[in-house]
C-alpha cells in the first residue's frame, strides 16, 4: 500500500482492483479458501481474483493460511486492518445500491 497526498486516495487505492471491496466484504462473514470465493464472486476469472487475493494480502488487509494438508487447504480472512475498513465499504455497497435505484427510476 502506498500512501497518497490525501487518505481518501490511500484508501481508493487500496480497494480499487476487480471486487477487491467485494472479496473484504465476503471475508467479513468468516474465513473463505479460495474455490469459495470464486464461486462467490461469479464475474471474476481464476487469474485475476489470484491477483486481487496476492494485493489484498500484500497490503495488509487479508491473511492468507497454508495448512500442511495433501491436497493443501489454504484459508483467506481479514487482518485487524481489513476489518477495520468493513465499515467504510458496508456504506460504499449501501450507497451503490441508492445510485442503481435512483438509475433505474430515471
Amino acid at each position: 500500500m502506498q500512501k497518497s497526498y490525501c487518505p481518501i486516495d490511500t484508501f481508493i487505492n487500496s480497494i480499487k482492483g476487480k471486487r477487491k471491496g467485494t472479496i473484504i466484504l465476503h471475508l467479513f462473514q468468516g474465513d473463505k479458501r479460495y474455490s469459495e470465493l470464486l464461486q462467490l464472486i461469479t464475474d471474476i476469472s481464476e487469474r485475476m481474483l489470484t491477483k486481487q487475493l496476492k494485493e489484498l494480502e500484500a497490503d495488509g488487509l487479508i491473511n492468507r493460511t497454508v495448512y500442511p494438508e495433501v491436497p493443501p487447504k489454504v484459508e483467506y480472512s481479514l487482518t485487524d486492518l481489513g476489518k477495520a475498513i468493513h465499515p467504510a465499504l458496508k456504506t460504499m455497497f449501501k450507497s451503490g445500491i441508492l445510485l442503481e435505484k435512483s438509475i433505474e427510476d430515471s
